[in-house]
């Protein structure tokens, strides 16, 4: 068994920048990924750049399967949640915390794991890796100061949040499992929504069509109500009309790529959880829509 072992499932640009700060913080860290990837981590480690916390270099060591017994970690995308729930199967950890945006990754990692505690938590900051599968180390690369992660009132004191806090990033705490997650999704629904359809930044996406923003963040935000974490519209637009005019998403990134990335797990999980309250969407679905229509054709939008 390894209790005080801390497993990170999915060395991307998050886990990456997770991992390497609790290894440098004096936690023994182990970082899971597929064997191309942790053989390139263990022989080469990651290099990390921040604005606000230095540049190092992580000598981490990587495996291809969860060591049984450890706090894990999990930093994948929403498309890798079910690979991260078979390596997790029969491996009984001692907790773990999940790094995925959207809602129903909490309810596959938790049909996995019978009797484990699984909490469902968010992080924010803007964080890239490049050089994955290459010669030498992958860099992870966080810009600005933002680096915060929101856990449920009742996970506080869990293991791997007491070490998180060990560590430069922020830990707050947002009620429940469902607000934790609503609270970043909904923002991050419209932000993921409007700029992947419009190819360009929060700033232009939120004004190019006034009434199809309003309409959006009207479906989205009684989706929200509904389900526990009282929103308006006003209050979304006043959230989105704060963050830079150019701001990008990683949705955004995927689909201009012509990967489809979290375009279920983000709009998706909010149409799902609509359509159990009986609310319409049709403005959403229409935007879901022309971004599969964007995937599918390569088409940019002029």
């Amino acid at each position: 068994m390894a209790d005080n072992l801390i497993a990170i499932i999915g060395p991307g640009a998050i886990g990456g920048l997770v991992a390497a700060m609790l290894q440098r913080a004096g936690h023994d860290v182990v970082v899971v990924a597929r064997e191309k990837t942790a053989r390139q981590i263990t022989e080469h480690g990651l290099d990390v750049r921040t604005d606000e916390y230095g540049t190092w270099h992580a000598p981490l060591v990587a495996t291809t399967e969860v060591p049984p017994g450890a706090r894990v970690v999990v930093a994948v995308k929403a498309e890798g949640v079910d690979d991260a729930a078979a390596l997790l199967t029969g491996t009984a950890p001692t907790e773990v915390l999940s790094l995925l945006n959207g809602l129903d990754h909490l309810e596959v990692l938790r049909s996995a794991l019978p009797g484990v505690r699984v909490v469902g938590a968010t992080i924010a900051g803007e964080t890239l890796r490049t050089g994955a599968g290459g010669f030498g180390p992958a860099l992870v690369r966080h810009r600005g100061t933002l680096l915060r992660t929101v856990v449920p009132d009742d996970a506080a004191r869990i293991g791997v949040v007491a070490a998180l806090r060990d560590t430069p990033i922020e830990v707050t705490t947002g009620g429940t499992d469902a607000e934790v997650l609503w609270k970043k999704l909904r923002f991050l629904a419209p932000l993921a929504l409007l700029t992947s359809a419009g190819s360009t930044g929060i700033g232009d996406a939120l004004t190019r069509d006034p009434q199809l923003t309003s309409d959006l963040l009207a479906e989205i935000a009684a989706t929200a109500t509904a389900d526990g974490v009282p929103t308006t519209g006003e209050d979304l637009h006043g959230i989105l009309s704060g963050f830079p005019a150019p701001m990008r998403s990683s949705l955004q990134a995927d689909v201009e790529a012509g990967r489809e990335g979290e375009l279920d797990a983000i709009g998706g999980a909010v149409r799902r959880r609509a359509a159990a309250h009986g609310i319409a969407t049709p403005v959403l679905d229409d935007v879901i829509a022309r971004i599969g229509t964007l995937v599918a054709d390569g088409d940019r939008p002029s």
